[in-house]
């Protein structure tokens, strides 16, 4: 039995909660079921689903996190976290799933199931900073509403075994907006250096992510420094001089990042594995695909790199 969480507030003198939407496929490895899905078609796999659902589902590439995200309470007096799961399985065949979440004893008692259909339209009730699918045009529409959204890669690393949550970022069109990384592709890195030189006092707009990092911040901030279960990083191919904008918005913006790692370019996968990521989160896919083979990793498909 899971315990019972209080309803989601939304009052502005509340305390802010952390809400992180999941999909079934990125908590569970699914991967059977689903070649079954697109094999033999919906009524095929509802019926392997049906028949397998007093088997429990090996965890997926999201799950550390999820694991990670849920022991934060145990240290508060209060809940701060809390893990929804939004599925386009049927609520018949997603009772194997909602087995596998008891038998790992994870906290989760909120869910949607949608039988096909995306469930974008269940983020805004239920108040979620975060939505991890590994369907991507359900990432895409969540963005597009402005939400923190990511397409899970596959991916096989191994977790984390540090008890604390890391989480690491990539900067522009991350947790920035997209403005200086236009510049970038279109006029190549002499002109965006220039312009980040130029405009290094002037906080960057915030991106998708945003927010999500202020709450985990206000999370980090419940704890003494020392001992906070968050630790954070930004992670990016930006080098000196362009760094000094990058500070001073965070600065602006009064929150905390906790290490930050200026690449100049070089690739990122060693430096995630260094820094222990749980899950890191970029905008470009080829950025993904080569932190994917180090660490957990979303793609987030926003801005003037995905446009096309």
């Amino acid at each position: 039995m899971t315990e019972e969480l209080p309803a989601v507030e939304h009052s502005a003198a509340a305390k802010p909660r952390l809400v992180v939407a999941i999909s079934s496929r990125a908590l569970f490895d699914l991967d059977d079921a689903h070649r079954v899905f697109e094999s033999e078609g919906k009524e095929a796999f509802c019926r392997y689903q049906v028949e397998h659902e007093e088997e429990i589902l090996p965890p997926g590439v999201a799950f550390p996190l999820v694991r990670k995200l849920l022991a934060i309470n145990d240290a508060l007096p209060k809940p701060l976290v809390e893990v929804i799961l939004l599925s386009r399985n049927s609520a018949d065949t997603g009772l194997r799933v909602f087995n596998s979440i008891e038998h790992y004893r994870l906290n989760i008692c909120r869910a949607a199931f949608t039988s096909g259909e995306s469930p974008f339209a269940y983020i805004a009730p239920f108040g979620a900073h975060l939505f991890l699918s590994t369907n991507a045009e359900d990432v895409v529409m969540a963005l597009d509403a402005g939400y923190a959204a990511a397409t899970i890669y596959s991916s096989s690393p191994g977790a984390n075994a540090s008890e604390q949550l890391r989480i690491a970022f990539d900067g522009d069109a991350v947790l920035f907006s997209d403005e200086s990384e236009q510049i970038y592709q279109a006029q190549g890195l002499a002109a965006f250096t220039e312009n980040e030189k130029a405009a290094a006092r002037k906080p960057l707009s915030g991106g998708p992510f945003k927010e999500f990092l202020a709450a985990l911040h206000h999370i980090q901030t419940q704890f003494a420094a020392d001992a906070a279960p968050i630790r954070t990083a930004l992670v990016t191919a930006r080098g000196a001089p362009a760094h000094e904008r990058v500070v001073r918005t965070l600065r602006a913006w009064n929150i905390r990042i906790d290490e930050a790692l200026f690449l100049g370019g070089m690739q990122k996968g060693q430096f995630l594995r260094a820094f222990g990521a749980d899950i890191f989160f970029d905008d470009q896919k080829g950025h993904c695909e080569s932190a994917s083979r180090h660490v957990a990793t979303g793609h987030v498909p926003h801005g003037v790199a995905n446009r096309y």
